[in-house]
């Protein structure tokens, strides 16, 4: 516990063996606060949740172990809810306002930009969850104000409750929910300004962020001063450690110079520009899904052993033009059937020996959704 002015901050340092070797060893000095510096050694990597998750506490130069959760282990595939709006199961445990909608107020939220829900992303709702219930706050509005041109998110919109209901082995049992902010109502506020209104108004009890983490206007505060501000303000702050790529060499990140090695979403979008769908695999942390919505203007066309579906029902971001073998295709929460999936300039094509009858699934009016799990192959 770091005090200052009977404040308390917490920083809690996580490490675990997933294929993406974090470095054993941290050195923090804090430059106005307390000056000190600590070091924090593991011997061993740590376990996931459900094995009896170990926090590394450190306070002052004395570093505690103990106990978070014990958690069920992961459900097989076919258990994992394959529905577009798998709800959590842990709304006992959250503040609930009278319309039914979570409420952040006295939760861990882990700050970040949230966009391919990677592995670092995860990391960051695990430790928010060993704190108290988790949040992810993002931003929304942010190309439109800043003049970005526009793009596919990685998971569709409809797709991310699913995903953020696969960690909950991981998150001690409970679903990490997001909250949204508008950028608009942020973008010109100062470092402390924005931790204030984290404080005040959202009332949260703890901040999660990575160490290359910046927010304020022109990002201007950096996680020294995060950590500085949340202690001023009476909230724990959380620090943790970038999840490190062990095969950075497979996609080059020049364009973005602060990459230096991490997990990120711009690996994940650089990969399946390339088609290197393993590679994804191991940024995401499960198999990329893709989902294609059919309108009234745009049908999906569908013979015996095949679907095909306009780009234009894309509703996140497909891997680059080529042939993909070892897929999914997804019809109903418990049906998987294998496929094979070829893009080109203007469809997408699923390719099957699926006997069931696809004409009734996806020729029916009411069939709308498309979803579509890439295996390892390289196109």
């Amino acid at each position: 516990m770091l005090g200052c002015r009977g404040s308390r901050i917490s920083h809690h340092f996580r490490e675990c063996d997933l294929h993406f070797h974090l470095p054993t060893t941290f050195r923090f000095g804090y430059s106005g606060l307390q000056p000190q510096s600590f070091q924090l050694s593991f011997p061993c990597p740590l376990k996931p949740c459900w094995g009896g998750l170990t926090t590394i506490v450190a306070n002052h130069n004395r570093v505690q172990s103990r106990s978070c959760c014990s958690a069920t282990p992961p459900k097989p595939r076919g258990e994992i809810p394959l529905l577009f709006n798998s709800l959590s199961q842990q709304e006992d445990e959250r503040e609930m306002i009278s319309d039914g909608v979570s409420s952040v107020a006295g939760g861990i939220v882990a700050l970040g930009k949230f966009d391919a829900l990677h592995i670092g992303h995860r990391e960051l709702a695990i430790q928010a969850s060993r704190a108290g219930p988790p949040f992810l706050l993002s931003f929304v509005g942010m190309a439109k104000v800043l003049g970005w041109e526009p793009r596919p998110p990685i998971v569709a919109t409809c797709d991310r409750k699913r995903v953020l209901s696969s960690w909950v082995s991981y998150c001690c049992n409970m679903v990490p929910e997001e909250f949204h902010v508008e950028f608009s109502s942020v973008r010109h506020l100062s470092p402390q300004q924005f931790v204030e209104k984290l404080s005040k108004e959202l009332r949260v009890r703890g901040v999660v962020a990575g160490e290359n983490y910046r927010f304020g206007y022109k990002a201007a505060g950096d996680a020294l001063e995060l950590i500085k501000l949340c202690e001023e303000y009476g909230m724990e702050a959380y620090i943790i450690k970038s999840v490190m790529d062990k095969n950075s060499a497979n996609v080059t990140s020049s364009s973005n110079p602060k990459e230096r090695g991490q997990v990120s979403s711009t690996r994940v979008r650089e990969a399946l520009a390339v088609g290197d769908m393993a590679y994804v695999s191991e940024l995401l942390g499960r198999q990329h899904r893709l989902i294609l919505k059919a309108t009234n203007q745009e049908r999906f066309a569908v013979e015996q052993h095949k679907v095909s579906a306009p780009k234009s029902c894309l509703l996140n971001l497909a891997p680059k033009e080529g042939l993909y073998e070892k897929c999914s295709l997804l019809l109903g929460q418990e049906n998987v059937v294998q496929c094979r999936v070829v893009i080109d300039k203007k469809f997408v094509h699923v390719e099957t020996d699926y006997d069931g009858g696809l004409s009734d699934i996806f020729g029916a009016p009411n069939s709308q959704f498309l979803p579509i799990e890439f295996g390892d192959s390289r196109t």
